[in-house]
């Protein structure tokens, strides 16, 4: 169980099935060094991911040329995105308040939304951090699921990177490099370590067929948090991530050498994260 009141942030560091809120307001100021959030979208439904098996079970569906083929259902994780869009959004803030107090000087924060609340949450990060403490809108760019035949497929979310403070990590010759798109136009040493990236990522979604796929709804890819962790923390540093999912963040801190402290009401996404980083979870009250 998680005291009411740590001394400090190694007491409260882990997993923890609780509402984020109770687990933010235990968190000492000024002891987190990186956030990384991914909160509900506020899409207004319920998102839902089904994993099934071919070849056997009582339910049927149509292949091509007509052939039917019979399934079962493996897994089946969902969870709630439908909130008033202004309940939505005082919660958020809320929260927001209290990871800033819970930054250290030089820490940042990653908030990762979709078209449905970006333009809100833009303006929420700027009352709480400040403009002038806007670092990045980085997009994050890939091409696979549903196309819509009525309008441009919207294929990219943003990821809004802010700083606390004046000074901020960045560990800008650690980060992954990549191809120049035009080798011939740079010097052959350039051409052989590649470029940084730019603040467009262009980065492939969790495959379904990949081993790195849980089956949780919203799960994002390692190598995004990887680049993220790899960034804006050291080694030994406290990363966050206040509605962890099946706990990708976690596993890259956990990967990179930093602790994390990884928090969600969703029992199921708890059960994923627990198994990924094979540990047992804190319930707080």
């Amino acid at each position: 169980m998680i005291s009411p009141a740590p001394e400090d942030s190694k007491s409260i560091e882990g997993l923890h099935c609780a509402d984020n809120l109770d687990i933010l307001r235990r968190v000492p100021a000024e002891s987190v060094d990186l956030i990384y959030i991914d909160p509900p979208f506020n899409t207004g439904e319920t998102q839902r991911l089904q994993s099934i098996k071919l070849g056997s079970g009582n339910q049927k569906r149509v292949g091509y040329s007509g052939r039917e083929y019979r399934f079962s259902v493996t897994t089946d994780h969902k969870y709630d995105d439908t909130a008033p869009r202004s309940e939505y959004l005082t919660a958020l803030r809320t929260r927001l308040e209290e990871m800033h107090r819970v930054l250290t000087p030089s820490g940042s924060i990653y908030v990762h939304v979709d078209h449905h609340v970006s333009h809100h949450v833009r303006i929420l990060l700027d009352e709480v951090f400040g403009e002038d403490r806007f670092l990045n809108e980085i997009v994050w760019a890939y091409d696979y699921g549903g196309r819509r035949k009525d309008r441009w497929p919207s294929k990219h979310d943003v990821i809004y990177w802010y700083a606390k403070g004046p000074t901020w990590t960045f560990n800008r010759e650690q980060i992954d490099r990549l191809p120049y798109m035009a080798p011939g136009l740079v010097t052959p040493e350039k051409a052989e370590r590649g470029k940084l990236p730019t603040d467009v990522w262009w980065m492939t979604i969790v495959p379904t067929s990949g081993k790195e796929r849980t089956g949780y709804p919203t799960q994002k890819p390692l190598q995004l948090l990887e680049r993220i962790v790899t960034a804006s923390s050291n080694p030994g540093d406290l990363v966050a991530d206040f509605y962890c999912g099946s706990g990708t963040a976690a596993v890259a801190a956990q990967k990179l050498s930093r602790r994390y402290l990884a928090v969600d009401s969703n029992q199921e996404a708890l059960v994923i994260a627990e198994r990924r980083l094979q540990i047992n979870v804190e319930s707080g009250s």
